[in-house]
C-alpha cells in the first residue's frame, strides 16, 4: 500500500485534463475580428489589474498581435546574431524575457479569458469553440511563437509538459503533506518563485502561475467554473492538488533563446 501511495500523484498526472488525438485535422484558421469577452467574466471584482500590472481584457486584433510579436522575435534574433559581447547579449536576453512575459500576459492570454472549457476542447481561436486546460497552455505558447506541436504537448501529463519547457533539474516539485496542509506548500512556493510567469502541472490539471509581489495567481481553463480565467491560487478550488510541478517561463534562458531562434521544442513523452 505504501508503494501505491507514493506513486499515486504521478499516476494522477497522467490524467491531466486534455486533448483529442485527431483534433489537428479539423482546426480552422484564426478570425481577423477582435474577440469580445463574455459579460460573466469580470475579474476586476476581486483582482486589481493595475496593481498586478497586467490586462484582463483583450486589446487589438489577435492575428495582428501575433504578427507583431513574431516581428519583435525576429528583431531579437537579428540583434543577437550581430553581438558577441556577453554583457550586451545578456541585456538583450533579459529584455526578451520581459517582453515575452508581458506579451503573453497582455496580448495573447486576455483574448482567451472567457473561452469555454471542455475536456476535449482544442480550439485554435479564442472565444470561438472549446478549450481544455492543456490546450489553453499549448495554444497560447504556440501563438506566442514557441516552435512546438501544441497537440502533442497538450496530450502529455503535467510532468512531461513541465520537462518539455524546462530541463528536469530546474523543475520545482512540491508534494502536499496533509498533516501540515496546503498552506505550507503555498508558502514554500511564494519563497521560491520570483515575480514572473510559470507553468504548473497539478494532479489532474495544468495552467500558468503568475507571481506578483509575493502573491500567486492561477491562469487556466477552469474545469470547475467552466471557462478560461485568472484567480488567486490560494482561493482556487481547481488549484487543489497532491503535487505541483513547476517550470519557469520568465526566467528560463533556455526557453527564451529557443523562442528567439525558433528552435523546436521536442515534446517529452516518457
Amino acid at each position: 500500500m505504501k508503494f501505491i501511495y507514493l506513486f499515486l500523484p504521478f499516476i494522477l498526472l497522467l490524467f491531466s485534463c486534455r486533448e483529442e488525438n485527431n483534433a489537428q485535422s479539423s482546426v480552422k484558421k484564426d478570425s481577423i475580428t477582435e474577440n469580445i469577452i463574455p459579460d460573466f467574466f469580470e475579474p476586476e471584482r476581486t483582482l486589481d489589474s493595475t496593481a498586478l500590472g497586467i490586462e484582463f481584457f483583450p486589446s487589438g486584433n489577435y492575428v495582428n498581435n501575433k504578427s507583431e510579436i513574431n516581428s519583435r522575435r525576429l528583431q531579437y534574433f537579428e540583434d543577437l546574431s550581430k553581438i558577441s559581447d556577453s554583457i550586451k547579449r545578456d541585456s538583450i536576453i533579459d529584455d526578451a524575457r520581459q517582453y515575452f512575459t508581458s506579451q503573453l500576459l497582455n496580448q495573447i492570454v486576455p483574448h482567451w479569458y472567457g473561452t469555454v472549457w471542455d475536456f476535449n476542447g482544442y480550439t485554435n481561436k479564442p472565444n470561438d469553440g472549446l478549450i481544455a486546460c492543456g490546450y489553453f497552455v499549448s495554444t497560447t505558447l504556440k501563438h506566442m511563437g514557441i516552435n512546438i506541436n501544441r497537440y502533442k504537448l497538450a496530450q502529455q501529463a503535467g510532468l512531461n509538459e513541465a520537462k518539455t519547457l524546462e530541463p528536469e533539474k530546474g523543475l520545482l516539485i512540491y508534494r502536499v503533506d496533509y498533516s501540515e496542509g496546503l498552506e505550507v506548500v503555498l508558502e514554500k512556493m511564494k519563497k521560491a518563485l520570483k515575480d514572473g510567469l510559470f507553468f504548473v502541472g497539478l494532479s489532474n490539471h495544468v495552467g500558468y502561475i503568475y507571481v506578483k509581489n509575493n502573491e500567486l495567481y492561477f491562469l487556466h481553463s477552469n474545469y470547475i467554473d467552466g471557462y478560461v480565467m485568472i484567480e488567486k491560487a490560494e482561493t482556487s478550488d481547481a488549484f487543489l492538488s497532491d503535487i505541483y510541478v513547476i517550470a519557469d517561463i520568465t526566467h528560463n534562458d533556455s526557453l527564451i533563446l529557443k523562442w528567439i531562434n525558433n528552435t523546436e521544442f521536442p515534446v517529452i513523452q516518457k
